[in-house]
């Protein structure tokens, strides 16, 4: 009997320290991943940084409040900024680097609503409605985001009109590239357009150079996926397409687009494409999307 008791109490002894070992490991996860959320900087780096966009559209004095009520930290690709269905606490400006917004299903699908770049204010919708975050961020490259807590932006807003104009243009914008976005997914008959498109938007933060446009490209092919409704083998087989007809080149995280023409002609817009290697006496100008595009070729006309 004794033996029996002090075989069991040995068990139960291993068992408890096996688990006192995975709630020590299970806390020092997800300690590392508070620091890489709301409002905890994973980098020393605190210093002020003004939000190109947001920023630039406020007046002197509301700048200068902008700034004293911010909190600017330097995050590394994959830090989670917010998550789906939490309350907001605050909303994050990028400063530099682009985020994306995503949402997940029970069942573990993810589907990338969009990627925001510096300038855009995340988490807005939330706080300004009072709701849970209707998506996930997550930063896709080094970032610096400026954090402003609910009840300080809440107050620039009614304080400043120039920020609470901005907010809704914001709010507007938001709302047209979903619009584009459910357009592209559901109503694009070819998955080499729907690559084809994002190849020539994500060229959009490219560089003009005489091979080509280069740009930064930071998504995995399961993302892109995850982006324009398509399968990450999908992605491949068409940017392999792309690389053989010399549209483009990938080496590493570097998008070389060396054939604009032929990725505008395949997702079927026409005209302006001069416009992509026009450069100016500042130096080359970014490439556009093509809707952009549009626009700039019907104020050439």
């Amino acid at each position: 009997m004794g033996r029996r008791n002090s075989g069991t109490a040995s068990i139960q002894a291993r068992f408890q320290g096996k688990h006192a070992d995975w709630k020590r490991t299970m806390a020092a996860k997800a300690n590392k991943e508070d620091k890489m959320r709301i409002g905890e900087p994973h980098s020393a780096n605190r210093q002020s940084s003004p939000a190109p966009g947001f920023i630039s559209a406020l007046s002197a004095e509301a700048a200068k409040e902008f700034e004293r009520i911010t909190v600017t930290t330097t995050y590394p690709a994959g830090a989670v900024l917010f998550v789906e269905g939490e309350t907001p606490r605050g909303v994050f400006v990028l400063s530099r680097g682009r985020a994306k917004l995503s949402i997940g299903s029970a069942s573990g699908k993810v589907m990338i609503l969009r990627i925001a770049k510096a300038g855009e204010i995340l988490g807005l919708h939330a706080v300004v409605s009072g709701t849970p975050f209707q998506a996930t961020a997550q930063t896709v490259e080094p970032c610096q985001v400026s954090f402003v807590r609910s009840d300080e932006f809440l107050r620039l807003l009614r304080d400043y009109p120039q920020a609470s104009l901005e907010a809704a243009r914001q709010l507007s914008s938001s709302y047209q590239e979903a619009c584009e976005q459910l357009r592209s997914i559901g109503l694009c008959d070819s998955a080499k357009k729907k690559v084809a498109r994002f190849v020539l938007e994500w060229a959009e933060s490219g560089e003009k150079r005489k091979d080509g446009i280069h740009a930064t490209l930071t998504l995995t092919h399961e993302e892109i996926g995850q982006l324009i409704g398509t399968s990450r083998e999908t992605i491949t087989r068409a940017l392999g397409e792309f690389r053989a007809r010399r549209w483009i080149l990938i080496k590493g995280s570097t998008l070389l687009i060396q054939n604009v023409d032929a990725l505008q002609s395949l997702v079927g817009f026409d005209g302006a494409s001069s416009w992509a290697s026009e450069v100016t006496q500042d130096g080359p100008r970014p490439y556009m999307n093509p809707r952009s595009f549009a626009v700039h070729a019907e104020g050439l006309r």
